[in-house]
């Protein structure tokens, strides 16, 4: 992590990553196994984290969505072998293994199996209209990012563009604007992805400015300003939701077992009071 580390040790990354466990009778808001049958390859994966760099990026952000991962897919599935035997470095598991490329404070850009959010409540951004051909190209866009480090300075960055405070001294403001701002083997997870949709010309938050001849164009933002919830919040993403509890499904939400006070069954029995 070069400088970076020599601030923060590995106690205190240790300490920040920690995660709160569930509490036994506590169920997660997502189904995961629908999820996992339907999600497709260069979904962006939401995740509502539990641990204290989660709780850090939730205060800077103001967004309950604290972390992206990029779905690739299973390793059988990289059409070209140069890249499938890149990704074999990073991962040596069951090639039928459901994957996600993803930044993570202390371990950098990693490949991961899908189940490692399992537990946790999540939400699927998926690109509208992308192409196979295109889909194939971010995917191995993303393993050449693998074993980037994870670039914590970034996210001090955004804490000093959001809240621009004058009173910082010039040495401590945001360089997220300086040309070639930080070494380039360096990402967050929000932005390696904005930058393979990038790649491609995918829009997210593109700038759009019409001229005087009524002709648009669009520019890309800076991939850096990239958070989680821009995948979430950008028109050109279908959102996929996986309820637990899926109350369509079972024809009305009056169907769901509400229990406790104000609960249908319990205002029923008041009534026959």
């Amino acid at each position: 992590m070069g400088l970076i580390s020599h601030y923060f040790s590995k106690p205190i990354i240790s300490w920040l990553n920690h995660r709160e466990a569930l509490s036994v009778d506590e169920v997660p808001l997502s189904d995961f196994q629908e999820m996992r049958k339907k999600i497709r390859p260069c979904d962006v994966i939401l995740v509502e984290g539990r641990t204290r760099i989660s709780e850090v990026i939730r205060q800077i952000t103001q967004s309950s969505w604290t972390h992206a991962a990029l779905y690739i897919g299973c390793a059988r599935d990289i059409k070209n072998p140069q890249f499938r035997a890149k990704l074999s470095q990073y991962f040596d598991g069951n090639p039928d293994e459901p994957l996600i490329i993803e930044s993570l404070l202390g371990s950098g850009t990693v490949v991961n199996p899908l189940s490692y959010y399992e537990k946790e409540h999540l939400r699927v951004c998926r690109p509208n209209g992308l192409s196979a051909e295109d889909s194939q190209e971010m995917i191995n866009f993303a393993i050449l990012r693998l074993g980037l480090d994870y670039d914590f300075r970034q996210i001090l960055d955004l804490a000093r563009f959001i809240f621009p405070w004058a009173l910082w001294p010039r040495r401590w403001r945001s360089s997220l604007f300086e040309h070639n701002s930080g070494p380039p083997t360096k990402t967050v997870c929000s932005t390696m992805i904005a930058e393979a949709f990038q790649h491609i010309q995918f829009p997210i938050l593109p700038l759009v400015q019409i001229n005087e001849e009524q002709q648009i164009k669009f520019y890309q933002r800076n991939a850096k300003l990239y958070l989680p919830r821009d995948f979430d919040y950008s028109p050109y993403f279908e959102i996929v939701k996986y309820p637990f509890f899926d109350c369509c499904s079972h024809g009305s939400y009056r169907l769901l077992p509400w229990h406790g006070p104000n609960s249908f069954a319990d205002r029923a029995a008041n009534s026959h009071s």
